[in-house]
């Protein structure tokens, strides 16, 4: 008997084997549905997952530290511990000048503050920064323009107010232009910004009042003090190479014990963006476990059914066998009715699996930043594939068994 693939009998056929027992069918079918939801949603969601978390870095250099002085705990030199000490904007240039693996570092100070405009005032914190703030934290300038180094080397009063202060003081009228009162001072206002993740360094950008950092030191008499700087490496550094030559260089200008590595705040930006990648490095493997369970769940289930029908068809396969039939038409037989199953569970579990990532897709975007929770469709064929070969390959050994079954010893089974 020669079979034909697409011979409309055979089909029926196969359509009559599969639903003689749904129950069987139906849950071998959804063990394959599974095992490829299962696959797909773990592939398609995890580069979903890793951009939504590292999201929370955008807007910062993830090669990015930053530093603030805090109390001695060790004594040194005739000093207690206990004793708190400021940078300044002389440490600042001595590290820019003599660590030439820092791309970039700026120093930054703030303070408490009410601003206020016309009749409205809003409490929250003004900082001061340089020019080159923009270039370590970039956040997002809604309107107008960021502090630059012409503000700093005259030290205008400008400000960059942040997008929700803005509303808070001017409603829906942009504020460009107009002045903003900050305990009894005027600036005007060049910028409107609006943080990009929500990390933050000290203060939120989106709550505050930026002004340049020479500004502010002369309206709060700062002097020459600095209470923290951050700041970006070159390509090919971290922080942490550097961060030991900068305690020494500070230890040495303020007197601090060499081992007193807690008299210094440390925040390393790089070292959480590496965290989040090792994470992702075990969802991967972990995701890898899970697909290979379910596949390997499903092809067993495949291979299970397989030798069902075999041991339910043995009289028929025998009658097959005295009437003329091959043994490739035999394995051909019993493979596509294992083929067809594979191919509509898959192809359902595919589906789904593409129907739930888009609603993930949907429910995390923010700000028309849709995260990548989407299978690609060289996936989805990847996946259908292997389910399709392996699951061919486990129905073998019940093919083979059928094919050398005797016709006598067949019609003879009870």
């Amino acid at each position: 008997m020669k079979y034909q693939f697409f011979d409309i009998d055979n089909w029926k056929e196969i359509s009559a084997t599969l639903s003689r027992n749904k129950t069987r069918t139906f849950l071998t079918g959804f063990g394959i549905f599974w095992g490829t939801a299962m696959l797909a949603l773990l592939w398609g969601g995890a580069q979903g997952l890793q951009d939504l978390l590292k999201n929370n870095f955008k807007g910062f250099s993830t090669n990015s530290a930053v530093m603030w002085s805090w109390r001695t705990t060790i004594p040194y030199k005739g000093y207690e511990k206990g004793r708190y000490w400021n940078m300044t904007v002389e440490d600042i240039d001595a590290i820019r000048n003599n660590i030439t693996e820092i791309a970039e570092i700026s120093p930054m100070a703030s303070r408490s503050a009410t601003m206020k405009h016309g009749t409205k005032s809003y409490a929250n914190s003004i900082q001061g920064v340089e020019g080159n703030y923009i270039d370590v934290i970039t956040p997002k300038i809604t309107e107008g323009r960021f502090i630059n180094d012409s503000d700093m080397r005259e030290g205008k009063k400008v400000c960059v107010i942040g997008q929700h202060a803005a509303a808070e003081l001017f409603g829906t009228t942009s504020p460009l232009g107009k002045y903003v009162e900050v305990n009894n001072i005027y600036y005007k206002v060049i910028g409107v910004s609006a943080r990009q993740s929500d990390i933050r360094f000290n203060v939120d950008i989106e709550e505050c009042i930026t002004i340049p950092l020479s500004t502010m030191r002369k309206a709060y008499n700062l002097g020459n003090f600095v209470e923290e700087f951050i700041f970006t490496m070159k390509q090919g550094y971290v922080p942490a190479d550097v961060k030991p030559r900068i305690t020494r260089m500070l230890g040495k200008r303020h007197s601090i014990h060499p081992d007193d590595d807690r008299a210094y705040g440390y925040f390393d930006v790089s070292e959480q963006f590496k965290t989040v990648d090792n994470l992702f490095t075990g969802i991967n493997v972990l995701a890898l476990f899970v697909g290979l369970g379910s596949l390997l769940a499903g092809i067993i289930g495949i291979g299970n059914i397989m030798w069902i029908i075999v041991k339910e068809r043995t009289q028929e396969i025998g009658v097959r066998r005295a009437i003329g039939a091959k043994p490739r038409d035999i394995i051909v037989q019993i493979l596509s009715e294992g083929v067809v199953l594979t191919s509509i569970a898959g192809m359902a579990g595919i589906c789904f699996a593409v129907l739930i990532l888009s609603i993930a897709a949907i429910a995390t975007s923010t700000d028309g930043v849709i995260f990548r929770f989407q299978l690609e469709f060289s996936h989805s064929i990847a996946i259908l594939l292997t389910f399709l070969v392996l699951g061919t390959m486990a129905g073998l050994i019940p093919s083979v068994k059928a094919m050398r079954i005797k016709p006598i010893e067949a019609l003879n089974d009870k």
